[in-house]
């Protein structure tokens, strides 16, 4: 092999990476960035929550919640505030998503999250249900959300759902709906007999 030819296989050889100080520093600094983002959210998350503390404990469900006309399994996504899909609840655990298991009765909504806070919906609470595409922080198909809107303390909330079978979420709207509009017509019937009293 020639002088020539040795010296060119040499000069095609990668430098040796010697600054591992630098390397080390700059990983290091992501690290902490993302370590310092992470906090910044926590601590929203914490003052979301602060801010929404008035909202009363989630009822339970009762020891006789009746037969059961529904069942679903799936996921819960969240809540938020009724008709405003971006403003997420996350007092009393409502912003926690999570596997859920939810059984319609003659009582009302019963939504049970193994891996966080269950609560119950009295029938007299529902205001109705709807397909939807989002909820904050996840947005699918259309279609893709079950979302129930309910009445708790003095806000309307929906919370939203997807079932294992998309394909449930359109009897779940109908019998959601049916219930919710006779436990209206119901109490306005009940309150104008009392006023005629």
């Amino acid at each position: 092999m020639t002088p020539s030819l040795i010296h060119l296989a040499e000069a095609q050889k990668s430098a040796p990476v010697t600054d591992w100080a630098a390397r080390i520093g700059w990983v290091v600094g992501l690290l902490v960035f993302i370590a310092f983002v992470y906090w910044l959210m926590r601590q929203g998350w914490k003052w979301r929550g602060t801010l929404q503390g008035d909202l009363p404990e989630l009822p339970s469900a009762p020891a006789d919640a009746g037969e059961a006309q529904l069942m679903l399994s799936g996921r819960y996504h969240g809540s938020t505030t009724a008709g405003q899909w971006l403003d997420r609840i996350v007092a009393r655990g409502l912003g926690t998503r999570s596997r859920v298991e939810l059984t319609l009765t003659d009582q009302g909504l019963d939504v049970v999250r193994p891996a966080a806070a269950s609560f119950f919906v009295p029938a007299a609470a529902l205001r109705g249900a709807r397909l939807d595409k989002g909820i904050a922080g996840k947005v699918l198909t259309e279609g893709g959300l079950l979302i129930v809107t309910w009445r708790h303390g003095d806000r309307e909330i929906d919370s939203g759902f997807r079932s294992d079978r998309a394909a449930d979420h359109a009897a779940w709207v109908e019998a959601l709906n049916a219930l919710s509009t006779t436990h209206t017509t119901t109490t306005t019937e009940h309150t104008e007999t009392e006023g005629a009293r």
